[in-house]
């Protein structure tokens, strides 16, 4: 299936392509676009949009909190992996303006900046991205199951 969003992905952008690619859909194609091109693409290409103004899988409010688009994944096609959630925190926390972010997600940020500027394009941003999200994922996971923590791994440095 194709995939449509924004070009000059950062953050979101660049989650929401390894989660499709992860857990929902392993031989996606992703189209990067002009913003004001997202829904045409979409219709002409017939792509899923996600991580743009006015469709279904973007950033939204529930219960007087912000979430982004990664989240929104995750709710439309009923993902319940524990790590896949903690990872939507830092996600979040990277993405959004959210009171309660957790630590990690400004590494996130600054990282995605990083990718951002080094990479040619949002093809390549992917490609270079994609492991720091695995890395993440499989930290949540560790820390989930209690064998790794931030303060821990401070220790044993």
């Amino acid at each position: 299936m194709k995939w449509v969003t924004r070009e000059k992905a950062k953050v979101d952008r660049i989650a929401c392509p390894w989660l499709i690619k992860k857990f929902v859909d392993p031989q996606a194609d992703f189209l990067f676009v002009a913003p004001e091109k997202v829904k045409e693409v979409a219709m002409r290409e017939g792509a899923i949009p996600f991580d743009a103004a006015g469709i279904e899988l973007t950033h939204y409010e529930e219960e007087g909190r912000e979430y982004v688009s990664f989240d929104a994944i995750i709710k439309k096609y009923g993902l319940k992996d524990p790590a896949l959630l903690e990872l939507a925190r830092i996600v979040r926390g990277a993405d959004a303006k959210i009171p309660d972010a957790p630590p990690e997600s400004a590494g996130l940020e600054a990282a995605a900046l990083g990718f951002r500027t080094l990479a040619r394009d949002d093809f390549e941003n992917m490609r270079l991205q994609f492991a720091m999200y695995d890395a993440l994922y499989e930290f949540c996971r560790n820390r989930l199951a209690g064998s790794v923590s931030l303060e821990n791994s401070k220790r044993e440095s």
